[in-house]
């Protein structure tokens, strides 16, 4: 018996059991929520190499395609095979990121690991020193009952958020002990990962294609090219935003070191760490990684981190107005208010991490919706630009 498609109690019907089953697998699964968990993170723990490999063939892909497009063409003149030039490209650009990881884990890492450790056991001494700084701050102001009840205040706050900076430092010495264990515990992921990523970015074309014709295969064509462009879309703005701010914030890095230690400002490597880390996170990344490192220097100088805060300024400011727009340009693409609310939103969920990856993720959201509002205005033949819904018949307000 032929089934007649066309027929409307027909297409009810089959709509009914697919909502049917969409119901039974959502019950199901809410009801083994935990089974259904421990499976996913099972899968994931064991999908380890392959997620590190795609994360570290994304993060060079750009060094790749940089070397294999424009630097090794010129070079070359163009006598080199296309084989040969991928080849080259991708070898150079491991040997950039080995150079630049040997001269971390020899430089950067012992030097960190020095002062946190240099803070720690000397913080008492530290604490004292601070304390008498601010009395004989205290001794040389007016005396007045109120102005001098204001300042013990302040003092008194002061004393405690040294205190809490001390507890915050303490704490903080064995989480970097058991990052180092955990980071060698995951070295084999690692070396995995590695291997996989060089891989996947000699077969990347190939392996595209692959997932282009199963999906043409599959789906309708117009949904496949739908799709397509939503991932164009989604991966120039990653690569954009990702290579663009770790670029950024190592030479923020680089910067702040090279000027604390030109003005002789104590603990240069480990504040440079901070600032650079921390500079990943937009808007709030600077206030996160300038308030730590104030007070270390703080707590080594006192008269230094007064230089130190307007040092930081200076270098945010050059970095929000000159470096960053030079190096990230518009690959974000959405206005600041929902780059905060992005930060927001993610760090609210998923912490650090979240802050970092949520702005390009809601910029593909965003993106997205766009795209999707411009089409459906386009089909009732009104205005896609903003402007034109500013008027006062469309206001809101």
């Amino acid at each position: 018996m032929k089934i007649d498609w066309n027929r409307k109690y027909t297409t009810i019907a089959v709509y009914a059991v697919l909502v049917v089953i969409a119901s039974l697998i959502c019950y199901n699964v809410l009801h083994n929520f935990i089974a259904y968990k421990a499976a996913f993170q099972q899968l994931i723990a064991i999908l380890l190499p392959v997620i590190y490999g795609f994360s570290i063939a994304f993060v060079l892909n750009p060094v790749v395609r940089f070397f294999e497009k424009k630097a090794l063409p010129k070079i070359s003149r163009g006598k080199l095979s296309p084989k040969w030039n991928k080849g080259i490209a991708v070898l150079l650009t491991y040997l950039a990121a080995f150079l630049v990881i040997a001269v971390f884990l020899s430089v950067v890492i012992p030097q960190v690991t020095t002062s946190l450790a240099g803070i720690v056991s000397n913080l008492s001494e530290y604490l004292v020193r601070v304390t008498a700084w601010i009395n004989h701050l205290f001794e040389m102001l007016p005396q007045e009952k109120l102005f001098q009840e204001t300042l013990k205040k302040i003092s008194e706050s002061a004393q405690a958020i040294l205190e809490a900076f001390y507890g915050w430092l303490s704490a903080s010495l064995p989480l970097v002990i058991n990052a180092t264990k955990n980071l060698t515990t995951g070295l084999t992921n690692s070396i995995l990962g590695l291997i996989i990523s060089i891989y996947f970015l000699f077969g990347k074309e190939r392996f595209f294609a692959q997932i282009k014709k199963a999906l043409y295969a599959l789906l309708p064509e117009d949904f496949v090219r739908r799709m397509v462009d939503v991932t164009h879309t989604s991966s120039r703005i990653f690569s954009g935003f990702i290579s663009g701010k770790l670029l950024d914030s190592l030479i923020i890095g680089i910067l702040c070191f090279l000027g604390m230690s030109l003005l002789g400002m104590p603990m240069a490597m480990l504040v440079s760490v901070i600032i650079g880390v921390t500079n990943i996170i937009p808007y709030f990344g600077p206030i996160i990684g300038a308030v730590p490192s104030a007070l270390i220097v703080f707590l080594i100088d006192p008269i230094k981190a007064l230089w130190f805060v307007i040092f930081v300024i200076c270098l945010q400011q050059f970095d929000g107005n000159i470096l960053g727009p030079r190096i990230l340009g518009d690959s974000i693409g959405m206005p600041a208010f929902w780059v905060i609310f992005s930060i927001l939103l993610f760090g609210g969920y998923f912490g650090v991490l979240g802050m970092f990856v949520g702005v390009p993720t809601f910029a593909v959201i965003y993106s997205i919706f766009k795209l999707w509002t411009e089409r459906r205005l386009e089909r009732k033949n009104l205005p896609t630009d903003t402007k034109s819904y500013a008027s006062k018949e469309h206001s809101l307000l």
